[in-house]
């Protein structure tokens, strides 16, 4: 018989959102393991860009937990040292023409209110800003808020300085229940662990592990597309997108849309997104995808028409309906915790969350009013389903 293991509370995903979550409910005193059926960052979090941004999230709920997780980012920059790979370079919207200059002019003035920092940028600074893009443009906006992680790297450091048990390869099959309906802990292959409170972090599978436990949770994976270049001498200075990124992020569309996404990583690949379409989880090459991510990205820098793209690798965004992910306790299932749902922001929004799931672990004030995360929103006007009384 399988030892039966016990803890505070149990993490389940290695992502990401995972990994921030361990570290700050460990940093809060409480025993903590984390438990994913692949590796640290196998996930959503492997296939990410690293992106720690502001700049494309307008006010809300959305910008006030990014703007929270920057300053979370900074904080564990400094601790970290250059494990991360944190890069606290900027970004810079472009805008081609006049008309999406005012459209971009007009996004800025709320977030600005909203205590981002946007510095306007006319035609021929943003050569001085970027010696590489193409000329023509009618002028852009510098986010120095704006950062970047090496993503798999940073999930791996949150994980071990977090001093977590951390148990990979191992498939959460069951969420553990009371008699009354509460949480007791998971049940896997090899064993349940005993914790009066989970977390779900599963990223894209988080509806799933919802399931475990009796609710729903409609988590979709949003499929997206990430070319990488060869190595290169530092061509791309900042994060640099066109300005309608922002529109495509916002979008429901379930058909493809592109906007190109262009940076450079201190390993010397150059980065080249973003696609976004709902085809569930087919991973299968889509040529029509990565051609326009190859084009748009030449649209923004010429030179780039005469490197050569190494690979290209895609990954899932959990998307849920409303664009917010779900962040907090679950109230019909007591001992219940989410951290989830985040789309293409969860790197950059792990901290914050972290921080949240934290103080809700422990009892403390949250730093950010919960309600527009609660994880039961999507409930039917009729009211929550029955969730039965039996333990999976």
């Amino acid at each position: 018989m399988a030892k039966l293991l016990t803890c505070d509370v149990v993490v389940v995903g290695a992502g990401m959102a995972g990994a921030a979550c361990a570290l700050y409910a460990a940093r809060a005193g409480l025993d903590v393991r984390v438990v994913d059926r692949g590796p640290v960052a196998g996930g959503t979090t492997g296939a990410g860009e690293g992106n720690l941004l502001v700049s494309d999230k307008e006010p809300g709920p959305e910008l006030e937990l990014a703007l929270l997780s920057a300053r979370l980012w900074a904080e564990l920059a400094e601790d970290l040292g250059p494990s991360v790979e944190y890069e606290s370079k900027g970004g810079v919207v472009v805008a081609s023409t006049s008309r999406a200059l005012d459209a971009l002019t007009e996004f800025v003035a709320g977030q600005r209110t909203a205590g981002v920092t946007a510095e306007p940028v006319g035609p021929d600074e943003l050569g001085e800003l970027e010696p590489h893009l193409a000329p023509g443009m009618a002028g852009g906006v510098r986010y120095p808020q704006d950062a970047q992680v090496m993503p798999a790297l940073a999930a791996a450091h949150l994980v071990r300085v977090s001093g977590a048990r951390l148990h990979t390869g191992r498939a959460v099959t069951g969420v553990l229940r009371t008699p009354h309906g509460a949480v007791l802990g998971v049940r896997t292959g090899q064993g349940d662990i005993h914790a009066p409170a989970v977390v779900n972090a599963a990223g894209t599978w988080g509806g799933d592990l919802a399931a475990l436990a009796g609710v729903r949770l409609p988590v979709l994976p949003r499929r997206g597309f990430v070319l990488v270049t060869e190595p290169l001498p530092c061509m791309v200075r900042h994060k640099v997108y066109a300005a309608d990124y922002v529109a495509d992020v916002a979008s429901d569309s379930a058909a493809l849309r592109t906007s190109p996404v262009v940076e450079g990583t201190a390993a010397g690949p150059v980065l080249i997104g973003a696609t976004r379409e709902r085809v569930g989880f087919d991973r299968s090459l889509s040529l029509p995808a990565v051609r326009a991510l190859a084009a748009g990205a030449i649209g923004l820098f010429p030179f780039l028409e005469r490197v050569r793209a190494l690979r290209t690798y895609a990954g899932f965004r959990p998307y849920l309906p409303d664009h917010l992910p779900a962040i907090g306790p679950d109230p019909r299932v007591p001992g219940l915790y989410h951290a989830c749902g985040h789309e293409g922001a969860g790197i950059g929004l792990a901290t914050g969350t972290g921080q949240l799931i934290a103080q809700a672990l422990t009892g403390r004030a949250a730093d950010l009013d919960l309600a527009p995360f609660r994880p039961e929103r999507f409930e039917t006007p009729a009211g929550p389903e029955a969730i039965g009384g039996n333990t999976p």
